[in-house]
């Protein structure tokens, strides 16, 4: 490990050199089939030709600008983005945090302008995870990602889910501004919400006056079969939305969506970015969100989760004393665990197979949207084989 680094990451001893598809090849000579996917970001795979030639292609044109110009490459993508979804504007960003950011600002903004400035009241949820930046690590539902930062801020509030009477009660105060919620909790444990619940807190947010933002950023860009989680409901669009990870295809790209009303105090001035909405990321945003955004990508995913999603149950059920429960939506699966999902992370590197970690002591599989059926039995052969190892090793530790 290098001394140059700030030790912020417990990282595995891996070192990755290269990759194609849902391939990744480490310096030592192995090879892995990978269920992270970036933390479900390279969701067409490693080096997908698509986006090495747009980025190949934008490099030898112009690489940043800053916004102070027109950047053609952004208002395209801008608009595949605006007619894809319920948003009339976008603002670029280079993360997720940052997508957060904007999404939050824009909230409090709205009911500024509208005469309510008191009306600064975020309300998140246990189990949440909205970035790393200050105001997300505020919005997020973890008091560990506070610790030795301060007290969190005021006007965030955090409540259950399943807790309906104390979310009405939020909602309703003056001081409401804002609802953040993911459609599909990505490291609370891959929790995919109810659409009666997504519908209810929308219809409670439009009675209140209350902007209801999506964070999108992992369940987004077709990771549960659908471009975007929430439009497997009808009638559950928010006002506001966070995308990024797989907008980029693993170049990195934020974006805040709105409706022209949510937006409007975001005016010249309000807020900003110098990096967001380069030409080059941009370049490879509109390849991934081509790629990504056709029905053949979306229509894999769904065939695919639904053959992991069996797959994974009928494995639970014969390793009882490994896994508890299987859950999630599209590619954004959770499976929980008995033993530390830690340790089953390193088992299964040790299987050639790589998955991530979650809240509720879940490993998270992640693939790429690409990925085949025979690459998903082989995932499901290489899991049997973990849950075996971890039976074998645990029960003689017992």
């Amino acid at each position: 490990m290098s001394d140059a680094l700030m030790g912020v990451y417990n990282r595995a001893q891996l070192e990755v050199e290269r990759g194609e598809g849902v391939w990744l090849h480490a310096r030592d000579g192995r090879t892995f089939l990978d269920c992270v996917a970036g933390i479900a970001t390279n969701s067409l795979g490693h080096a997908h030709p698509r986006l090495v030639a747009a980025l190949e292609k934008q490099a030898r044109k112009l690489w940043h600008v800053s916004n102070i110009f027109r950047i053609p490459e952004q208002e395209e993508l801008a608009a595949r983005l605006v007619d894809a979804t319920f948003a009339d504007l976008v603002f670029f960003g280079n993360s997720g945090s940052e997508a957060i950011e904007c999404s939050l600002k824009a909230a409090r903004r709205y009911h500024a302008v509208n005469g309510a400035p008191e009306r600064i009241d975020v309300i998140g949820f246990a189990g949440s995870f909205h970035g790393r930046t200050y105001a997300a690590v505020n919005a997020s539902g973890n008091a560990a990602y506070l610790d030795g930062f301060g007290p969190r801020l005021p006007g965030y509030v955090q409540l259950s889910i399943d807790d309906r009477k104390a979310i009405e009660e939020a909602v309703r105060r003056p001081t409401a501004a804002a609802v953040i919620v993911e459609p599909v909790q990505g490291e609370g444990g891959a929790r995919a919400l109810d659409g009666e619940w997504l519908l209810w807190l929308r219809q409670l947010c439009s009675a209140n006056g209350v902007l209801l933002i999506f964070d999108e950023v992992q369940s987004g860009m077709g990771r549960t079969g659908r471009l975007f989680a929430h439009q497997w409901f009808d009638g559950a669009a928010p006002d506001i939305m966070a995308v990024a990870k797989a907008l980029g295809g693993g170049f990195p790209i934020g974006a805040c969506l709105a409706t022209a009303e949510a937006a409007k105090g975001m005016t010249a001035g309000t807020h900003g970015s110098t990096f967001g909405g380069n030409p080059l990321a941009m370049a490879v945003g509109i390849a991934a969100f081509d790629e990504i955004a056709r029905e053949e990508t979306l229509a894999n995913a769904r065939d695919v989760s639904d053959q992991l999603l069996a797959g994974l149950r009928d494995l639970a059920a014969r390793f009882p004393d490994v896994a508890v429960d299987v859950r999630g939506k599209g590619l954004l699966i959770g499976v929980k665990m008995l033993p530390n999902n830690r340790d089953m992370m390193a088992l299964a590197r040790d299987h050639g197979l790589l998955v991530a970690g979650g809240g509720d002591n879940c490993i998270r599989l992640l693939p790429p949207l690409i990925i085949t059926a025979e690459e998903a039995s082989e995932v499901l052969r290489r899991i049997e084989a973990t849950f075996a190892a971890a039976r074998s090793r645990f029960a003689a530790a017992a």
